[in-house]
């Protein structure tokens, strides 16, 4: 208490103590206040010149493209692969990449080991037999024809020399007899049409192993992986050899789709294709299936779609990876704005934009008006009602801070940053002693 008793008697004698002090001192208080009022004031002024400045784009009238991404492999269509179970050295290769051959041509010629030779051998015992087995069931099958007929000429023959009639017990038997007859007929035929079955089976299998690699089908042939003196190893399943496609058929892509986006691709949408092996092109498409049924993998669910290249391209390999972009929506002369315009606040969607709404009519007055949206992508939004084309709409902003001062610069009261007023000696030039 004493203490500030002491303050409050200092403070109430300091005028009296500025009067009666020297001219240096005034000035050095002087000095200090001007300072104090200086450094102040230009705080107060640079905080009242804060000033958003704001980034802008024009509402403008064009298409709204909306689409879905997917990724995927190239799978080769219209075409077959040359397969082989045989085992052996490769003795002759009578093709090469980029030939047109034909259904059943000779592609290469194998000399079998002699694991392959014993199952051949074993195939084309079980194509003789099946071919054995094919004959007696047509032998068979005529015996019955025979059989079928003469009972129903009998059956005839009965009824109209002796009158039978349909309650008549030698009617009912012989009818019985031809309707037996002409089941074991059918029966016969289910049976030829299961040996040939067998048959063409038999010989599939006896071809996978021959020492001739034939063609599969018509077409050119590609990814031919064939020279004289390579070894063809044993495996479980056929070994491909490279493949025929049809001429004219186009590449295909396989992608899976979302839960979300599968609603959205339909038969028919155009796409566009771009592959990691070729990052300076772009290729187009169209959907051609989508398997709606899906499948779970790791509790995630995905949907397969095809895709068929509208072109074929030389370059594109079977299993390279695609990145395909579904268009799913085309929207043409539409009201568009930046996505980043846009603010949605429980359900209402505004933006905000620069008007001349001022009472005294100064221009880019912001404004923040409701607006009704529809369809949007990744960086547009459709607007259906609320602003017109040419508005200028708010995308964002950044406040910058400017110091106000008189004269050219941001300068102490003291004409000099290195002494008082008029030098660097101090006020009025005064020298330091």
């Amino acid at each position: 208490m004493d203490l500030f008793k002491s303050i409050i008697k200092r403070l109430a004698g300091l005028p009296n103590w500025i009067l009666k002090a020297s001219l240096k001192k005034k000035l050095a208080i002087l000095a200090v206040i001007l300072a104090i009022g200086w450094f102040g004031g230009t705080r107060i002024q640079s905080l009242g010149q804060q000033q958003p400045t704001y980034q802008t784009a024009q509402a403008e009238k064009g298409s709204l493209i909306t689409s879905v991404t997917a990724s995927g492999t190239v799978s080769q269509a219209s075409g077959a692969s040359i397969t082989t179970q045989a085992t052996g050295i490769v003795s002759n290769v009578y093709v090469k990449d980029g030939d047109i051959i034909t259904a059943g041509q000779r592609i290469a010629d194998i000399t079998l080991d002699v694991t392959s030779s014993q199952k051949q051998a074993a195939a084309w015992a079980s194509y003789l037999s099946a071919k054995n087995s094919l004959a007696s069931a047509q032998n068979s099958l005529n015996s019955l024809n025979s059989t079928m007929w003469q009972v129903q000429q009998d059956l005839i023959k009965d009824a109209v020399a002796r009158g039978l009639t349909t309650d008549n017990p030698t009617y009912i038997q012989q009818n019985s007899d031809w309707l037996k007859a002409e089941n074991d007929y059918k029966n016969q035929q289910n049976i030829i049409t299961a040996s040939k079955a067998s048959l063409n089976s038999s010989w599939l299998s006896y071809s996978q192993l021959s020492r001739t690699v034939t063609a599969p089908m018509s077409g050119r042939v590609s990814g031919l992986s064939l020279a004289p003196g390579m070894s063809i190893t044993g495996t479980t399943s056929p070994t491909s050899l490279g493949t025929i496609t049809i001429e004219g058929g186009m590449p295909q892509v396989s992608v899976n789709l979302t839960e979300i986006d599968v609603v959205k691709v339909k038969i028919g949408q155009k796409v566009i294709l771009t592959l990691d092996a070729l990052p300076d092109k772009s290729f187009t498409g169209v959907v051609v299936v989508v398997n709606t049924n899906g499948s779970v993998s790791s509790n995630v669910t995905t949907y397969p779609a095809t895709i068929t290249f509208d072109t074929a391209v030389d370059t594109i390999y079977p299993n390279m990876a695609v990145n395909a972009t579904i268009i799913t929506d085309v929207k043409n002369n539409v009201i568009l704005i930046p996505s980043g315009a846009l603010q949605t606040s429980n359900g209402q969607s505004t933006v905000r934009v620069m008007r001349d709404n001022s009472p005294r009519g100064e221009a880019g007055q912001e404004t923040s008006v409701s607006v009704e949206v529809g369809n949007s992508n990744d960086t547009q939004t459709e607007i259906i009602s609320g602003i017109n084309e040419g508005d200028i709409v708010i995308t964002g902003e950044t406040t910058t801070t400017t110091t106000g001062t008189s004269g050219t610069g941001a300068t102490s009261p003291f004409g000099n940053t290195r002494g008082g007023f008029g030098g660097t000696g101090g006020f009025g030039g005064a020298q330091r002693r």
